[in-house]
């Protein structure tokens, strides 16, 4: 599916960034806020990041999709400016803005040229305690999520399926839910629900501030804790949600979506580990071998075999805690998702019992070295790698993570599909067109 694609090209390329050359610099305030810099003089830029450990994943029962609409919510203003000022005033100094919400965590940022960095710093640090969230504009932005969630699920078969596919996958463990939260849920979170939440997650010692470009790290210190510093430490605890486990699955589970659509659609889901376990490096290896259109399933499904218009393999390891490899594609017009579902499988069974020879695993690691090289000077991917690796669990994993991925053998990507590509581990989505809506 296009947002699976989307998702999946960015993760491999932030993951082939020339991490092994970044310097971080490590700070810490007495307010609990952890401040990471990344120096980068080849060009008078700079990025701004501020990342919560909020996501959907931490949200309550029948509040789904709150950590999606405060995130819009950061936008409408806070005691010393009004709506619509923040990114008007990061516009008129050059730069850009923009946040978006996981299922592990809530990043926001600014790019702006170096010398004007401290403009975020303080637009910033205002909105960490001084939101307003008045009744009229939580009603507003919550019908705007709620239009967002009809035209980008609702409306959209592939997308629809693909939320489909996660619920029926996790049965106890919230990401079971989407980021956007179920539409009834939204209906009804109101701005008291968002003032809790905001005050309950959005503190110093709940936030990470990443800094990248041409900065000094000391400077860029001074500054954070000019803004940042005086922002008082939180009274209680931090709230956190207990987070049910998954338990493991013990049978094929398969959901049918009828839609109006032009052709079927395959989504198919193996629960799977996330980094740092050992596995998730090899599924990491096999995911590139198998994927794009030299890999093996659209050699085999699309160009061989024509019973597909697209085939391809998905997994991101970066998630905290256990999620899903993806496997799924559109059958050319006359064939049906049950006979592509047939034939990927075939192909699955394929990856259990040969194991990819050392060509096609130096293959992969060059496409990884490819794109770092071509991704070098992209300073808001830096600091964006090291902020995923910081949200499941630490920056300094980054290295490690490459040596990993450096060190798979082909009898790990043997083993990996063995022991996770089974029919009892396996969730299977497939998208019915439903042609009637068309003939009205």
């Amino acid at each position: 599916m296009r947002r699976l694609f989307l998702i999946t090209t960015v993760l491999f390329f932030i993951l082939s960034q020339p991490v092994y050359a970044l310097k971080v610099r490590e700070f810490h305030l007495k307010n609990g806020l952890k401040l990471l810099v990344i120096e980068n003089h080849k060009a008078p830029i700079a990025t701004f990041q501020v990342w919560y450990r909020i996501g959907s994943r931490n949200e309550q029962r029948g509040k789904t999709g709150i950590s999606h609409l405060l995130e819009h919510m950061m936008f409408k203003g806070t005691k010393n400016y009004g709506p619509k000022t923040f990114s008007r005033t990061i516009q008129k100094n050059g730069g850009i803005d923009n946040a978006f919400t996981t299922k592990d965590y809530t990043m926001y940022y600014e790019n702006l040229s170096s010398d004007r960095i401290e403009l975020a710093m303080k637009l910033e640090a205002d909105r960490m305690q001084n939101l307003l969230l008045s009744p009229e504009d939580v009603k507003y932005e919550r019908s705007v999520v709620m239009e967002e969630r009809r035209m980008r699920y609702e409306d959209d078969p592939q997308s629809l399926l693909y939320e489909e596919l996660i619920a029926a996958a996790f049965k106890v463990h919230p990401y079971h839910n989407p980021v956007i939260g179920w539409m009834d849920d939204i209906a009804s979170l109101s701005a008291d629900d968002l003032r809790r939440h905001y005050q309950t997650y959005y503190r110093p010692d709940n936030a990470v501030v990443i800094v990248a470009g041409d900065v000094s790290a000391e400077q860029v210190y001074e500054l954070v804790r000019k803004y940042f510093g005086s922002i008082k430490p939180a009274k209680k605890p931090l709230c956190k949600v207990r987070i049910t486990r998954e338990p493991g699955q013990r049978g094929k589970r398969i959901v049918y979506l009828k839609k109006e659509a032009e052709l079927p659609y395959l989504l198919m889901a193996y629960h799977v580990p996330s980094y740092p376990e050992r596995d998730a490096a090899a599924l990491d290896v096999l995911s590139t071998i198998v994927s794009g259109k030299s890999g093996l399933l659209y050699r085999d499904l699309v160009r061989k075999k024509k019973i597909a218009l697209s085939a391809f393999a998905s997994y991101s390891g970066l998630n905290k805690d256990p999620f899903l490899f993806f496997f799924g594609g559109t059958p050319v017009p006359g064939k049906t998702a049950e006979e592509l579902l047939e034939a990927m499988k075939k192909e699955i069974e394929y990856l259990k019992t040969n194991p990819p020879t050392e060509r096609e695993l130096q293959k992969a690691r060059n496409q990884v070295e490819a794109t770092f090289i071509m991704g070098q000077d992209s300073i808001f991917f830096q600091a964006e790698l090291v902020g995923m690796f910081e949200m499941i669990g630490d920056w300094h994993l980054i290295d490690q993570y490459l040596k990993d991925i450096r060190s798979v053998t082909p009898q790990d990507v043997l083993d990996v599909a063995k022991r996770y590509f089974n029919d009892e581990n396996l969730t299977i989505g497939i998208l019915v067109p439903d042609k009637r809506g068309k003939d009205k």
